[in-house]
């Protein structure tokens, strides 16, 4: 058995990318339960908002077997945009590869470059591997300033 880890080719979607980004999400949330409108609905959506300057996807994998979706939103308290990592998602036989890892260092390295000043991501308070995989990767869910932890709040409208 090889031990090596795999390369993969890790890019910046187009807004030609979003029918494979839309089956990804689709499936993201069918494995947890969670309502999708479906991928031909998510895929018209995304080739909207790829086509923008306040969405970008970075694809990993070909073909992709992990994205990550990030909105960019101006702020009042920097100069340049907060981004919100919307949705990660790598397919479930793809885990542990280090494709996940390396999915969310380019897009770090995509927002250092558009000027972000924070990254912003919501997780879900049972989902303890998600938050020991971002927290290995530099991020946290307190204050640094204080150490209080950081909730996120929602309201459907």
């Amino acid at each position: 058995m090889n031990d090596e880890p795999r390369a993969y080719r890790i890019r910046t979607a187009t807004p030609d990318d979003a029918p494979r980004i839309a089956e990804l999400l689709h499936d993201f949330n069918t494995e947890f339960d969670t309502a999708t409108p479906g991928v031909e609905v998510l895929a018209r959506r995304l080739r909207t908002l790829l086509a923008g300057p306040s969405t970008f996807a970075v694809l990993g994998g070909e073909p992709a077997i992990g994205v990550a979706l990030v909105t960019l939103r101006p702020n009042v308290w920097s100069d340049g945009p907060v981004a919100l990592l919307d949705e990660m998602y790598v397919a479930p036989d793809e885990r542990g590869g280090g494709i996940g890892g390396e999915i969310l260092r380019v897009t770090v390295e995509a927002c250092q470059r558009l000027g972000v000043a924070e990254i912003e991501i919501n997780v879900d308070e049972s989902d303890a591997d998600t938050m020991r995989f971002y927290e290995a990767h530099g991020f946290t869910g307190a204050d640094p300033a204080t150490g209080e932890r950081a909730f996120y709040y929602s309201r459907t409208l």
